[in-house]
């Protein structure tokens, strides 16, 4: 495999999404000494550490003074950005700060990190755990050409990637496809004990519903068609699909709870940048 070729890279934060872009990126060819991880939870810390073979430190301040990283990924939760980023002050103007912290805006890093800061904010999700997440990125004027492919190479690790025209569109973004894989994960709970309740052993409720859902997933991936013509392709005219989505596409159904759901998550985000 070829290398994973980036300048030192050092990631704050061991936790789910910070240890799937990890893992991504060491599928990629990136050699476990060119990166550190800051993780001070002992178990998240010996998770990285024992699984993925990467040095892992507790603070900043035990960080070698040879090691000087080129780009800081900040996966820290976003109720704890501020407390944490202010021991990272010292590298403004060396690096390029990836942020993919929910809500926590562009202006947020800037006032806490000063107004020289390179700052690119970015919103994947969990689907990245696999290599199939999607991420979207805005950047300020500090992140040059350089700056900004680096910041794509590393979230194409673990998935596709867009880039915004505005930073407005984040909490959109983040509502849509940060917290969508839970939406689907909701439907295939759904599914499954509506299958029960059909008279399906719980168990294979559950196999029915993960491969459909999966499936039909990895189907709308592939495919040309747009969703919904694929939904019209399974659907017979006066029949049972027919007879489920006449339920489904009602007055207060599922096109009118997701649109609530979306909105519901945008004004949380929101919240979140204060």
């Amino acid at each position: 495999m070829p290398r994973f070729e980036t300048p030192p890279l050092l990631l704050v934060g061991g936790g789910k999404m910070g240890s799937a872009l990890l893992a991504g990126w060491l599928s990629r060819g990136l050699a476990p000494e060119r990166v550190r991880v800051i993780e001070p939870h002992a178990e998240s810390a010996a998770r990285v550490r024992d699984g993925l073979g990467v040095t892992v430190h507790a603070t900043v301040a035990e960080l070698s003074g040879e090691f000087d990283p080129g780009l800081i990924t900040l996966a820290v939760k976003p109720q704890v950005m501020a407390e944490a980023l202010s021991a990272y002050r010292p590298f403004v103007g060396t690096v390029v700060f990836l942020s993919i912290a929910a809500g926590k805006t562009i202006g947020f890093f800037n006032a806490k990190l000063g107004a020289d800061a390179a700052i690119v904010r970015a919103m994947p999700n969990t689907p990245a755990a696999v290599g199939r997440g999607v991420s979207a990125l805005c950047a300020n004027p500090r992140v040059d050409a350089q700056g900004r492919a680096l910041c794509e190479q590393l979230l194409a690790a673990v998935g596709e990637t867009v880039w915004l025209t505005d930073e407005s569109q984040m909490d959109a973004v983040t509502a849509l496809s940060g917290s969508g894989p839970a939406y689907v994960f909701l439907l295939a709970e759904a599914m499954t004990r509506a299958g029960v309740r059909a008279g399906l052993p719980e168990a294979t409720a559950e196999l029915l519903a993960r491969a459909t859902v999966s499936g039909a997933g990895e189907l709308l991936r592939q495919s040309p068609d747009s969703a919904s013509q694929l939904r019209l392709n399974v659907t017979s005219p006066g029949g049972t699909t027919a007879a489920a989505l006449e339920v489904l596409m009602a007055e207060g159904g599922l096109p009118t709870l997701m649109r609530e759901a979306v909105a519901a998550a945008v004004q949380r985000g929101r919240e979140l940048a204060g």
